[in-house]
């Protein structure tokens, strides 16, 4: 594979998932972990891309990012739209991080009433100006690699709270491994929010479906709802809808 055609795929990758490592693209591309540093070097260098320890985010990471930036963005869109659709004036409400979350956070209009707990600093910056939305960061160790808050504080915290509808990205989604992740901090994390959770809503771009990762968060089934930007008859969500999930 010439190296421009794997620079491409690490972005399209880095796209998808908002962040790579370079051990899981070594493997995927079958070269070096080597080989795979210095194409992210040189990316990070053209400006394609944020290199971290272990690997890379992308540069629509973040809570300055505009639109344009965002990759999908009509998809995450339609994603954050349908979403909509499950708040209601004076509900408790957990938000994880990401670019689908923060479109949603960007559509709320300014008569929505809500309690919102979140372990992301970017949406708690983008909440903290919302005349009705009372907001509550769950603070933590911040990592470059997550932007969460990470750490056995949080975890404790979110031990001490009850909400009525968690909403969250995925890093990785399907039908025989599951929601999975890259990192397992994140995994505990997750768990952890989904226990605070009366209903649980994972907000995730359909180029996710089929895809996999190293550490597992749980099963379709446990899912109360999945949303992606495909209509709930498309064919490739539906081995999802039959695991258990309600389809938005």
């Amino acid at each position: 594979m010439l190296k421009p055609e794997r620079q491409s795929l690490i972005l399209h990758q880095l796209n998808i998932h908002n962040r790579v490592l370079s051990s899981d693209l070594s493997q995927q591309l079958k070269v070096s972990e080597d080989t795979i540093r210095r194409d992210l070097n040189e990316l990070a260098d053209l400006g394609k891309l944020v290199k971290v320890h272990g690997g890379a985010l992308s540069k629509s990471y973040g809570h300055t990012t505009v639109r344009s930036e965002i990759y999908a963005p009509d998809e995450k869109e339609i994603i954050a739209r349908k979403a909509m659709g499950l708040l209601h004036d004076g509900m408790y409400v957990l938000m994880g991080g990401g670019t689908t979350v923060s479109a949603l956070v960007r559509l709320f209009p300014e008569n929505l009433r809500l309690t919102v707990f979140t372990i992301s600093p970017n949406i708690a910056i983008e909440l903290i100006g919302h005349p009705n939305i009372e907001v509550f960061l769950i603070g933590g160790r911040v990592t470059a690699e997550t932007q969460i808050c990470l750490g056995g504080e949080v975890i404790h915290r979110l031990s001490e709270i009850r909400v009525d509808l968690l909403l969250m990205g995925t890093t990785g989604i399907d039908t025989a491994a599951g929601i999975t992740e890259t990192d397992i901090e994140v995994v505990q994390i997750k768990k952890a929010m989904m226990k605070a959770a009366d209903k649980v809503a994972v907000l995730s771009i359909s180029e996710k479906l089929g895809t996999s990762h190293r550490m597992k968060l749980c099963e379709i089934g446990e899912l109360d709802t999945l949303i992606t930007e495909l209509p709930s008859d498309d064919p490739a969500i539906q081995p999802y809808a039959r695991l258990g999930a309600t389809i938005l």
